[in-house]
């Protein structure tokens, strides 16, 4: 009975939906990908095999970027998991296609700037992304309140990854590239959490179990990649995605967006709900401490 209320929470949703998807594409500036890939750099890997030598970048720029990649590769995941719980007449059903083709250009990007560019191994770079692709993610989440919390959730990681790892690359055209990209997560992260900000407003008790499974349990989707502990642990120590980071950037700033803290005249479950996620943070910044120590790393 749970998930069928879900489900129509969704549907009494739709105008609103529509209306995001609007403003969404009033307020988004188009721009191409081959406008910034510097291509006058590019050489053929077949007359000149590449050697980790012609790298113009930070070993943690490039890791950052990688990861970054094969993370975005795992798109098509996150399209199918929307598109099964939505019919075809649903409004998700436009946003989804029109949120897939936006997010479609960030892999060719990424990919066409670290080839052109020389900063990664073209042959493990492929195999890399085989191994993610077929690897998968599968998500355990099973209703949209849980999907539309983790994609606000992770719409708003990538657009904080993404400008980070473009700012420690020291190059121009790779900040340029990742400062659009980031740009495009941002605005997909204003429809998302606008999503669930809705639907917080007609039935909270639905919403907030949801809520409290993707804070608690949250994942990168990168998870499927090869190596991916230590490539996430490098990005860490590098400043670009960290425990820190997801709690100064994403957790505590969606709880006071979605002002979780202010809903009243809850239901005992949901009352229960609301106070575990106000929990969360501070058990995160915990284990971010317990980290830090772990690996060297200082704040102010």
């Amino acid at each position: 009975m749970a998930k069928s209320e879900k489900l129509e929470l969704v549907e009494a949703i739709e105008p609103v939906v529509d209306r995001l998807t609007t403003e969404h594409l009033d307020r988004r500036n188009d721009w191409y990908y081959h406008d910034i890939v510097p291509w006058e750099r590019g050489e053929s890997f077949k007359d000149k095999p590449w050697d980790v030598s012609q790298v113009t970048i930070s070993e943690d720029a490039r890791a950052s970027l990688v990861l970054n990649l094969l993370t975005e590769d795992n798109l098509p995941y996150y399209h199918a998991l929307i598109e099964k719980h939505m019919p075809n007449s649903s409004a998700f059903v436009r946003w989804n296609r029109l949120w897939t083709a936006e997010e479609g250009q960030h892999s060719i990007a990424i990919r066409s700037y670290l080839l052109t560019s020389r900063n990664t191994d073209p042959y493990q770079l492929e195999d890399d992304r085989k191994a993610t692709m077929m690897n998968g993610y599968q998500p355990a989440y099973d209703d949209p309140t849980e999907i539309f919390a983790y994609t606000a959730a992770q719409e708003l990681a990538t657009r904080v990854s993404h400008r980070n790892a473009g700012k420690i690359t020291d190059d121009p055209a790779a900040f340029e590239l990742m400062r659009n990209i980031a740009s495009d997560e941002n605005h997909h992260f204003i429809f998302y959490k606008e999503v669930m900000r809705s639907m917080l407003e007609k039935a909270p008790e639905l919403v907030l179990d949801g809520i409290h499974q993707v804070f608690e349990n949250f994942q990168m989707p990168g998870v499927a990649m090869p190596n991916f502990l230590r490539r996430s642990i490098q990005v860490a120590k590098a400043g670009v995605y960290n425990l820190r980071i997801h709690h100064d950037r994403v957790l505590v700033p969606l709880i006071k967006d979605w002002d979780i803290a202010g809903l009243t005249g809850l239901p005992p479950a949901a009352a229960e709900m609301q106070e575990r996620i106000m929990a969360l943070p501070a058990s995160i910044l915990r284990k971010a401490e317990i980290f830090e120590k772990r690996v060297g790393l200082t704040y102010a």
